[in-house]
């Protein structure tokens, strides 16, 4: 397994199996590997077969983060990623720095540029209608890093597809519309959330609860299968199956619900009816820790 931190060594590694004529795949991580991300792997181990190559990145990108956020204290561990991606047949890692991403904007920090600053790199990919909702509320300038630097990472390695989670929904159709109005030459693969025993979505962040908050932490779960079973005979008006949601999470009262929402999954636009095959996103923070979860009903 090649680990590599530039990218022009990457692309010097990656050109010679392009010649051979071997398919490669991407699956872009911030680290802090768990199942969920080894499933990504593997899903792209089968896409490829035998002879293709994976390759795994890993940077935890400070463009998707907002101020207030937890860039400074997310959960990092290279030796512990590596041997997951060992383990997982992967190919290469691409573990490069702040400086190798985002070229003269110096240290990675929570805070805010200085007004005087004159970083040399000053391009961003925005994609301005699916990033509005949700997340996008929330997190206003999320999106605007997470297609940023998947751009730059798709321009860097030059995958023949790419696989990300279903877990984050709402950001794998915004990759699927950047590679869409971009002319990106990839597949985009979207493949399904892996879940710990009781439901709880994996995710890095799930290891900032404590004993009490992950126990509670599972009705993230249990609202989609609450709202699954509600609309399995009939529809329900967004309006009245939120206002029911809200009270199910007093279940919960660690948790603060951020937002739940019911929209198509194709263009992510909010429904009035909610009814079988609506999409389900919610958010809900136990502490500083914030979670995320959906599903198709």
């Amino acid at each position: 397994m090649h680990e590599l931190t530039s990218i022009a060594a990457l692309r010097e590694r990656l050109a010679a199996e392009r010649r051979a004529g071997r398919t490669i795949g991407l699956v872009p991580t911030m680290g802090y590997l768990h199942e969920g991300h080894i499933s990504l792997a593997h899903a792209a181990r089968r896409k490829v077969g035998k002879s293709g190559k994976v390759v795994v990145s890993i940077y935890v990108n400070p463009t998707q983060f907002g101020p207030k956020e937890d860039l400074s204290r997310y959960p990092r561990d290279f030796k512990r990623d590596r041997q997951f991606c060992r383990n997982a047949g992967v190919d290469a890692i691409f573990a490069p720095s702040d400086a190798e991403m985002y070229p003269g904007c110096g240290e990675a920090t929570d805070e805010p540029a200085r007004e005087d600053a004159r970083p040399t790199f000053s391009t961003y990919v925005v994609e301005e209608n699916l990033a509005r909702g949700m997340e996008g509320v929330s997190r206003p300038t999320h999106f605007r890093g997470v297609t940023t630097v998947v751009a730059k990472l798709f321009n860097a390695v030059l995958p023949d597809f790419a696989v990300f989670g279903a877990k984050d929904f709402q950001q794998a159709v915004v990759v699927k519309r950047m590679v869409a109005d971009l002319n990106f030459p990839l597949q985009i693969i979207i493949a399904p959330t892996v879940r710990e025993s009781d439901g709880l979505a994996m995710s890095s962040r799930n290891r900032y609860l404590d004993a009490e908050q992950r126990a509670q932490a599972v009705i993230l779960f249990h609202a989609l299968q609450a709202a699954k079973q509600a609309v399995a005979r009939k529809a329900i008006p967004a309006t009245k199956l939120k206002k029911d949601l809200q009270k199910f999470f007093t279940a919960a009262p660690l948790g603060t619900l951020d937002y739940v929402e019911f929209f198509d999954p194709e263009t992510l636009q909010p429904v009035a009816q909610v009814k079988r095959g609506t999409h389900m996103a919610l958010a809900v923070f136990f502490g500083k820790t914030r979670l995320i979860d959906n599903g198709r009903l």
